[in-house]
């Protein structure tokens, strides 16, 4: 009997990208989380890079939106709901809060404010995107297991196609990073990798779901 055999029933069905109703979601890579200083770092954050710009340079080439989602908290506030279960970070109009420099992030492309951890709740991503015929999303950042694990839910609940590329992400542990992406695997999109999805924005290719064991 599988590990997990209620998972086990599932449709491992890819996807196949267009370029005309897809957008790249970038979460939280922030001075904060990534950088010496930052108030809540993830370690390791360096090898994200070069596979997240290959999937930047993809979809700008592709003429696909690249959204760049920032998290940021107003000072002083009496009941930070994050802040109750963390340290303060990411605190609105400081260093920490600005996109790390190494993606090359532009001004004119799409920044959005977020004050929990999905990129969706109660911001302006979703009315952004279906103004734009928006219907597949490429998510990744960090971190997997918190942030981008909640902006993914809430992208299939507002009827998204999900895609995330393994190695574009980082989650607190390993543990944690294999368990999420079984779970959005098996349950709410289609795991893969940079190269293939940089493949499917510049040639159409379609990509497959990985099967992550359980």
């Amino acid at each position: 009997m599988p590990l997990d055999s209620f998972s086990s029933h599932r449709q491992d069905a890819g996807i196949k990208i267009d370029p005309a109703h897809v957008a790249v979601i970038v979460v939280d890579m922030i001075n904060d989380f990534c950088k010496p200083g930052g108030a809540m770092v993830l370690p390791g954050y360096e090898a994200l890079v070069g596979p997240q710009l290959s999937v930047i340079e993809a979809a700008r080439a592709a003429g696909a939106p690249v959204v760049w989602v920032h998290d940021a908290h107003r000072r002083d506030m009496r009941r930070d709901r994050e802040w109750l279960k963390r340290a303060p970070h990411c605190v609105e109009g400081t260093w920490g809060t600005e996109i790390i420099d190494d993606l090359g992030a532009r001004n004119d492309e799409i920044h959005v404010i977020k004050r929990r951890y999905s990129s969706f709740f109660q911001t302006d991503l979703d009315m952004t995107l279906k103004d734009m015929l928006v219907e597949q999303i490429v998510v990744f950042g960090v971190v997997t297991n918190i942030c981008v694990r909640s902006t993914v839910h809430d992208a299939f609940f507002n009827g998204y196609e999900v895609v995330v590329p393994a190695d574009c992400c980082a989650a607190t542990g390993p543990r944690e990073q294999e368990s999420t992406l079984y779970d959005i695997s098996t349950h709410f999109g289609v795991v893969s990798d940079a190269e293939n999805v940089v493949r499917a924005l510049r040639e159409g290719a379609f990509i497959e779901n990985v099967n992550i064991a359980a």
